[in-house]
């Protein structure tokens, strides 16, 4: 695919120093961006390269594709959402297992 930038370089992954959600944080402003619509955010974003791990880089639309809600109020609230859509896609190699996987940390 060809890329907008540079999946590693200093708009993307920083040289494979920076994974997933890191490099999607780096995309917004904490105190300026929030509410955030997540369709705006997908059009001005969307090819952005992901580097997911060592290997996997995706357009940042592909993650995307799996967030639910249409906006967020806070920075936090798009974490989760990213963190569960990364999970339903299938995104991540670690899933915690157990009786309350939800409750152990990664």
């Amino acid at each position: 695919m060809d890329w907008p930038h540079d999946p590693d370089g200093e708009e993307g992954s920083e040289g494979r120093r920076k994974y997933d959600m890191a490099i999607i944080a780096k995309k917004v402003d904490e105190d300026e961006d929030f509410p955030l619509d997540r369709d705006e955010f997908v059009d001005e974003h969307g090819d952005d390269p992901i580097r997911i791990n060592y290997e996997t880089v995706v357009p940042m639309r592909d993650i995307f594709e799996y967030v639910e809600p249409e906006s967020f109020e806070t920075i936090l609230d798009m974490h989760k959402a990213v963190g569960d859509a990364m999970r339903a896609g299938e995104f991540w190699e670690y899933h915690p297992r157990g009786d309350e996987p939800e409750k152990k940390s990664a």
